[in-house]
């Protein structure tokens, strides 16, 4: 929420800027389309994806720009052949034929990564780029990045992860609450610093782990599942106790807590609160039951 996706969205034509302005190679601009700032030289990837699912992988990779044979008919061999050139060139295992909703959340964000870096851009802006992806595909994607460094290709990094800014910035830039605060070398910057610059002010309270007693079940669940997201989770929550959901973007972690708050429909399986089972259809009646819920949608 410090503005530095929105800040991203203004420079390649998403959000009109109210005021101030743009400066690219010397000269002031203002995109009014992602295309026209795709023409110029700037690509970005977002931190929330938006793929076609129904449609290929090689589809989806030059969507909007795809090869014509005889001037009109789409050439879906070259379209084909340039996607495995690429995927070959960034090193990813990616089948281009394959449809792009069965692919898993990291290998749809590895394909959005090398869509950003078909178009030989001049600034490649990364808007939380490893939120999905695994230690091995993060290491890929940093020898991505390094290779684009020695082309001169600049990069906008944007993460809230300390070890990765600190291992790939050259210069660190802190925004909060939608307001510019400092810009300086990394190796000028502790972590310590650069939290103080994040928050506002100097963290000096620490909270060591406190033990504390675990009591009863309060919360039960058995093979729960609804549709293809979840598929027969169990567990138990006692009260005191704090029960974390572990797994990579697209894991069914959310899509669980979801079902249980009876946002999503229950295929199978049952909930028990303090021995009782419960039959939650909706939110109002999971409040009911003194239940509640923190999405992670700050939009919704």
């Amino acid at each position: 929420g410090a503005g530095k996706s929105t800040l991203m969205k203004c420079l390649i034509g998403i959000h009109p800027p109210t005021s101030g302005k743009i400066v690219f190679e010397g000269k002031e601009i203002r995109y009014k389309t992602t295309l026209e700032a795709l023409n110029s030289g700037i690509s970005m990837i977002h931190q929330e994806l938006s793929p076609v699912p129904e449609r290929s992988v090689a589809e989806n990779l030059w969507l909007g720009r795809v090869p014509l044979k005889n001037g009109f008919m789409v050439d879906h061999k070259k379209m084909r052949e340039d996607s495995v050139a690429l995927f070959q060139k960034l090193g990813l295992d990616v089948d281009p034929d394959a449809k792009m909703g069965d692919l898993s959340v990291a290998k749809m964000q590895m394909v959005e990564i090398a869509k950003a870096v078909s178009y030989d851009s001049k600034i490649v802006i990364m808007d939380e780029p490893t939120s999905a992806l695994t230690d091995a595909e993060v290491e890929h994607l940093f020898r991505i990045i390094a290779e684009l460094k020695a082309k001169n290709v600049a990069i906008i990094y944007i993460s809230h992860k300390m070890d990765e800014i600190f291992r790939i910035s050259d210069d660190i830039t802190v925004y909060r609450d939608g307001e510019y605060i400092a810009t300086d070398r990394a190796e000028n910057l502790t972590q310590d610093k650069l939290i103080t610059l994040m928050v506002g002010r100097e963290v000096t309270d620490m909270f060591p782990k406190v033990d504390c007693p675990i009591g009863d079940t309060i919360l039960k669940v058995e093979h729960l599942s609804s549709g293809r997201a979840v598929k027969d989770v169990s567990f138990e929550l006692h009260r005191g106790e704090i029960l974390g959901f572990a797994g990579l973007v697209g894991a069914g972690r959310t899509e669980t807590v979801e079902t249980i708050f009876g946002m999503r429909t229950k295929t199978g399986g049952k909930v028990y609160k303090d021995g009782q089972e419960l039959d939650i259809k909706s939110p109002e009646q999971a409040i009911a039951n003194k239940i509640a819920l923190l999405t992670e949608d700050r939009r919704g």
